[in-house]
């Protein structure tokens, strides 16, 4: 009988009983290894495979999720066109009035039905290529369009019987090196009134032109009715020679060769604004003399009205120089100059523009608002002024609303009550226009500048 005379203990693990795979989990996966481990090239392949796979699997969980979150999201609608038309040379700009679309071209403009979506009529007679147009509803089919070409001419329109009529180019002048080229154009809801943002080669204004729709309309209903006579007398010619020949012939409307003799009332020019004048040193020689400006009400708000002299403007200009020389170096500070742009807006009436004795319509403009480039001032201008008075006089803004910082954009609501305007501080205030003060304002931050402004 053999018998043992020590107990059975666990020998200690030699080296050779270590685990040749590099993974430390190895015992986990094949803890009775079961299989054999792989060859060495063999297993490197088999972890880079491994790890291929994870990092696909990775993938296709993270584009599963996304597709998941993507069909929880509200999807838009996707629109497709129901309609085409083609046009003559290459489309720049277009503007809908009533049942039409305006189209302006390479050669012209091109009016088309939006029933149908077939051509009306086009103007090509200039042969000039048109890059903006407005457009506005008159009533009775009477359309009337403003159209700027390349060369920055405004062509003044008015569309009546599916054919343009040609009244005025506002700007026009015989000597081409005295043209003044437009920057932009502002047509008044209804059409009553007419704006065009001039600069000629140093300097920059603002026309206001009233437009004589009324006697438009009555001159387009007097043209109606001669056509309608006209065609009627030649049907009836046509009618007697075709009983006397015994056969039937066809009558064409001489519609358009009675529009070639309408001839309609050219626009009215009103306003003539101008950009305010740099603020130079006082011209009064006593604080009464200055008093007495103000009590008449002319040029208050702008800044003019001052008893500082061209000598102290001189000396605040050196010691600001002097003090920081090194920024301005750095800047390239350059000399203050006219601005030659400015912003717009046809102003409905309110309690700032409207006296009580006045009777206006509620839905024909009374005045503008205009601010220019780098200016703090937002000037109200009244569009009642009598033609008696010489347009290219200095007119004087009637109200001005000063603003803490440049104004950089402004915007005003559909109901024109509204008037939001955007420093270059990066602050916005909402003006109520009937009452005349400020609703809000609101300060973003001031890294960013606020280039456009929106009503929604």
């Amino acid at each position: 009988v053999n018998t043992r005379k020590h107990p059975l203990g666990i020998p200690p693990p030699s080296e050779k009983d270590w685990p040749k795979d590099d993974e430390e989990d190895f015992f986990l996966l094949d803890p009775d290894r079961e299989r054999d481990a792989l060859p060495q090239p063999f297993r490197m392949i088999n972890k880079l495979l491994m790890q291929v796979f994870e990092s696909a699997m990775e993938i296709i969980e993270r584009r599963e999720m996304l597709r998941e979150a993507e069909k929880l999201k509200v999807q838009p609608t996707k629109c497709f066109p129901t309609a085409e038309f083609q046009v003559t040379g290459r489309a720049n700009c277009l503007a809908v009035s009533g049942k039409y679309i305006f189209v302006g071209v390479s050669v012209g403009l091109a009016a088309f039905s939006t029933c149908d979506c077939k051509g009306v009529c086009a103007w090509d007679a200039a042969n000039t290529e048109i890059c903006a147009i407005h457009a506005s509803h008159l009533g009775n089919e009477c359309h009337v369009l403003l159209a700027v070409d390349e060369m920055g001419l405004v062509w003044l329109f008015c569309f009546h019987q599916d054919s343009f009529l040609l009244i005025k180019t506002l700007n026009e002048v015989e000597d081409i090196s005295k043209r003044s080229t437009c920057v932009e154009v502002v047509l008044s809801r209804g059409g009553d009134y007419a704006g065009i943002l001039l600069q000629g080669n140093t300097k920059g204004w603002l026309e206001i032109y009233q437009l004589p729709k009324d006697s438009w309309l009555t001159e387009m209903e007097k043209n109606l009715g001669a056509a309608e006579g006209l065609a009627c007398s030649e049907r009836r010619s046509s009618c007697t020679s075709a009983v006397q020949n015994s056969s039937m012939s066809l009558c064409a409307f001489p519609v358009s060769a009675s529009q070639a003799d309408i001839e309609l009332d050219l626009p009215v020019l009103l306003l003539t604004v101008k950009p305010p004048k740099p603020i130079t040193g006082t011209r009064f020689k006593s604080p009464l003399d200055a008093l007495k400006e103000v009590d008449d009400g002319s040029m208050l708000g702008l800044g003019y009205n001052h008893l500082i002299k061209d000598c102290q403007w001189e000396l605040q200009e050196a010691i600001f120089r002097s003090t920081y020389q090194k920024y301005l170096e750095a800047e390239g500070v350059t000399k203050e100059e006219i601005p030659r742009h400015a912003t717009f807006h046809f102003l409905l009436p309110s309690r700032i523009l409207v006296g009580p004795e006045m009777k206006v319509q509620p839905d024909i403009p009374v005045g503008i608002g205009v601010h220019w480039d780098g200016n703090h001032n937002f000037c109200l201008y009244l569009l009642n002024h009598p033609l008696t008075k010489k347009v290219d006089s200095d007119l004087k803004p009637d109200v001005v609303w000063p603003c803490a910082a440049p104004i950089a954009c402004s915007a005003v609501s559909s109901c024109s009550r509204y008037l939001a305007l955007a420093g270059e501080d990066a602050t916005i205030t909402i003006w109520d226009k009937h009452l005349g003060y400020p609703l809000s304002v609101t300060a973003i931050l001031e890294e960013r500048l606020i280039r456009s402004i929106h009503f929604l």
